[in-house]
């Protein structure tokens, strides 16, 4: 949160009497609507991704489920995101991000390692 109102502030100082505090009003708000629409647009991204990795992948191992549910989950977080206005707050958030990006590594090792012994 002081972040946040730390950023606002500064706007508010870098915005000085010729261009008027409505002008920087509404350039605050079209800054948080953008940033809204694209983490919505994020989350979308990533709820399709898990769609078709849950289609392609098929359940053929038991881990496999993981991949789509973490691209699910990653999603939820940029729809919370779009509402908090942070990735890093509240913590827990941060800390579902982090794991989400955690079995992405994983899988892409997973990928790796089963590519090289396909060699």
């Amino acid at each position: 949160m002081l972040a946040r109102e730390a950023a606002r502030a500064k706007e508010i100082t870098a915005c000085h009497p010729p261009r008027g505090l409505g002008a920087c009003r509404m350039q605050e708000e079209s800054a948080g609507t953008f940033h809204v629409i694209f983490n919505q647009a994020e989350a979308g991204l990533w709820f399709i991704l898990a769609l078709v990795l849950a289609v392609r992948l098929r359940m053929k191992a038991p881990w496999r489920w993981l991949l789509p549910l973490a691209f699910a989950v990653f999603g939820v977080s940029d729809l919370i995101e779009a509402q908090t206005g942070a990735w890093w707050e509240p913590w827990w958030l941060f800390v579902m991000k982090a794991a989400c990006v955690l079995v992405f590594l994983l899988a892409w090792r997973a990928h790796r390692r089963q590519g090289k012994s396909h060699g």
